[in-house]
């Protein structure tokens, strides 16, 4: 209708930015305000958050590849070959990912003597 704001125009991001900014300078305030230790177990939760991500887009780019190698014409079912190749690459992430967490696991505790 005429004289009422379209939605999306440019008043509403103009607000949303208003927001953001302040929001941002209550977060910097915020830490400002946190202890040591406060601040130590937020770098950790940062840095656990950090891994799950990149665990993440391992699992994404891993998958990628076995279907690449896997799956030739995508179908309604796999056929044998399809299903037993894809089944091998998993087996095969899932021995890789059990050997580098085995090894980080070792390295973690000869750190820590």
């Amino acid at each position: 209708m005429p004289g009422e704001p379209e939605v999306g125009s440019w008043r509403a991001p103009a607000a949303h930015a208003r927001t953001r900014s302040s929001e941002g300078r209550s977060c910097r305030r915020m830490m400002a305000e946190l202890g040591e230790a406060d601040e130590a177990e937020l770098q950790r939760l940062v840095a656990a958050e950090q891994q799950k991500a990149q665990f993440t887009a391992q699992v994404h780019h891993f998958m990628e590849l076995c279907w690449d190698k896997c799956v030739e014409k995508p179908g309604n079912r796999l056929d044998s070959r399809t299903e037993n190749c894809l089944s091998s690459c998993v087996d095969r992430f899932i021995d890789t990912t059990l050997a580098i967490t085995s090894r980080f696991a070792q390295i973690v505790q000869k750190g820590g003597q």
